[in-house]
């Protein structure tokens, strides 16, 4: 009969934490981003930010504690860039430009420096470090005589007159780097702002990435005058062509790179649940 009473006792004192209307969150938010990207490459070697370009995204995060999250992201943007803002004498007379549209899908990890939970006043805020991985869609363009050309498929480095070791696919992986800070306004609605790089596995998402080739030899005949004109367009800036068979045409020493700066919003869904620890917590005492 005690054992009884000490049940109902413990039933009737978690009604008020039960049906009080308290809010809890889930471990898991959405959220939506806006930002801008910026392409490193053959054509940028100096990392200029002449080309940012609008970023979009949307997210699923997951706390798994007040430290560390995992996060997958869908983004969409735009890179590009032009010789005409190099510096450089070769570079600007190399007269070579491009533009894409970029697809990037990623699964990143993120650590938090604070302990972060939303809706408590004491954890609001942290700075974070993130990494991990993805892969993206692209597909390199340029306009000729106000006609736009998709260079994949062109071969302007000879992928298709007896280099097919300089062929490359649509996709490629990438390797997100960065950091960024958290800050929730209000109970369930959090803000952050993050800067990562990303490292890829491609060095064509600008199309320029080795030598020059032979095309005016009598065994490049087949080549389309199109492919000419866009594998070496120096000549459109007046004096000696540069695209004599051998001669630099891009740096291959290391893979194309784009950054990725984006302010984000998310939320998470309530639960009106009472916590289990409150539950245990409560039936020790008896």
């Amino acid at each position: 009969m005690r054992r009884i009473k000490q049940i109902l006792l413990v039933a009737f004192g978690l009604l008020p934490f039960c049906s009080n209307g308290q809010t809890y969150f889930t471990t898991t938010e959405y959220g939506l981003s806006v930002g801008a990207s910026q392409y490193f490459g053959d054509l940028n070697e100096h990392y200029g930010f002449n080309t940012l370009s609008p970023a979009y995204g949307a997210f699923i995060r997951k706390h798994l504690n007040a430290y560390i999250s995992v996060k997958i992201c869908g983004a969409a943007s735009s890179l590009s860039y032009d010789d005409k803002y190099n510096t450089n004498p070769f570079e600007k007379q190399r007269n070579l430009n491009f533009g894409t549209d970029l697809y990037e899908g990623t699964l990143q990890a993120e650590f938090n420096f604070f302990k972060f939970v939303t809706g408590n006043d004491d954890y609001r805020f942290t700075p974070y470090l993130t990494g991990g991985i993805g892969a993206f869609y692209y597909n390199p363009y340029t306009t000729y005589r106000g006609v736009k050309y998709y260079l994949k498929d062109i071969g302007t480095e000879g992928q298709n007159n007896g280099y097919e070791n300089r062929k490359y696919s649509n996709f490629a992986m990438c390797f997100p780097v960065g950091a960024g800070i958290k800050y929730w306004m209000r109970a369930g609605l959090n803000l952050s702002l993050e800067i990562a790089d990303r490292f890829t596995t491609t060095d064509y998402i600008d199309d320029v990435s080795t030598t020059y080739v032979d095309m005016t030899s009598a065994d490049s005949k087949n080549i389309s005058p199109i492919t000419k004109a866009l594998a070496d367009r120096s000549q459109e800036q007046g004096g000696v062509a540069l695209g004599r068979p051998g001669k630099q045409r891009g740096n291959n020493s290391s893979f194309d790179q784009y950054l990725t700066a984006t302010f984000s919003v998310s939320w998470h869904f309530t639960t009106y649940r009472c916590p289990q620890a409150l539950k245990y917590d409560m039936i020790r005492t008896y």
